[in-house]
């Protein structure tokens, strides 16, 4: 029977991957501490070691799994940036992932960050437990007749695109490759440069790689529209927060949207509420009224937590079998 030990695993982790489990029959193991340099060392008589976006798999700690007798790394998430993916091979270590969970669950969340923002439905929310029912302060925007551009059109972005031509929206992507289906949604299909001076609504939908890291920073920000809406449910260092902290200052963006932080790692996923956050530039974005943050939760939900360990333990299982694997990360 396969060992499977799980890091930075939560209730919700243990109750999914459990459930999913029973047809598969794995020896199953919930840590919740993260893995890193200090807690690889647990995975000792394990094979297998499930991680997720915020764990360190370095080269270091997948040196230390090595020597534990650890075979497979499973991301249960679509993102890798956090895998030394040089190293695992030199080692021998094979890595999968989860590549499409539920792109509508992130989608829809994008689209919560940008209605929220826009009507303010948070603001007003306090304000009438309070029983303030004045609407100044309050106003929004027809999202109907707004342009809307995506950076990144794979199946998350692709998911943005339709609910935003729902609304009436016009839509322009970008991405290194034009995927086919990008035409019959009616995108329209640019360079950057155009989708940041045309934008209303800038969402980023994009991995994070060298390319793409702080593909967000001042020089980008520049070419924006005055009071351009910029939304993150990707990965977070494909901002550079401190030059997005000026956009806000100097109102070039007039609204922001994350639900990823490039510091997230010491933040998200805990309750930090009865201690002193120690990350001022996380502080500074939290005191604009004009930011919305939530912490990494557009992917949560309970169809995409089923998908996830579904498709997790069906990675672990052809490893097992020793058949190809479909869904393995590699530096090719």
């Amino acid at each position: 029977m396969m060992k499977i030990l799980f890091f930075s695993a939560k209730t919700y982790d243990q109750q999914f991957f459990t459930s999913a489990n029973e047809a598969f029959g794995f020896e199953l193991k919930f840590m919740e501490v993260p893995l890193n340099k200090s807690t690889a060392v647990l995975a000792k008589e394990h094979e297998v070691v499930c991680v997720f976006v915020n764990d360190i798999v370095n080269a270091e700690v997948l040196q230390e799994l090595s020597a534990q007798g650890v075979r497979l790394i499973a991301l249960r998430c679509a993102g890798y940036n956090n895998v030394d993916l040089k190293a695992a091979e030199a080692l021998g270590i094979k890595v999968v992932r989860v590549p499409a969970y539920s792109p509508n669950s992130v989608a829809e969340h994008t689209i919560a960050l940008i209605l929220t923002l826009n009507r303010k439905t948070h603001r007003a929310y306090n304000r009438v437990k309070e029983g303030n029912f004045a609407l100044q302060g309050l106003m929004g925007f027809d999202l109907h007749g707004k342009t809307a551009g995506l950076v990144g059109l794979g199946k998350i972005g692709l998911a943005t695109a339709r609910i935003l031509k729902g609304f009436g929206c016009r839509v322009l992507g970008y991405d290194i490759a034009r995927p086919a289906e990008a035409e019959s949604i009616g995108i329209e299909f640019t360079d950057l440069d155009f989708l940041y001076k045309h934008s209303d609504i800038i969402s980023l939908h994009c991995p994070l790689t060298p390319d793409t890291y702080h593909l967000i920073r001042k020089e980008s920000i520049r070419k924006m529209k005055n009071g351009v809406m910029l939304i993150n449910t990707s990965r977070g260092a494909l901002i550079d927060s401190k030059a997005v902290i000026k956009g806000l200052k100097q109102e070039q963006i007039s609204y922001l949207g994350l639900d990823v932080y490039e510091e997230e790692a010491d933040l998200f996923f805990e309750d930090l509420s009865s201690k002193v956050i120690q990350d001022d530039v996380f502080m500074r974005l939290l005191s604009f009224n004009n930011v919305l943050i939530t912490g990494h939760q557009a992917f949560f939900t309970s169809n995409a937590l089923e998908k996830i360990a579904g498709i997790t333990l069906e990675n672990i299982r052809e490893f097992g079998k020793g058949i190809p694997l479909q869904n393995e990360v590699n530096i090719s």
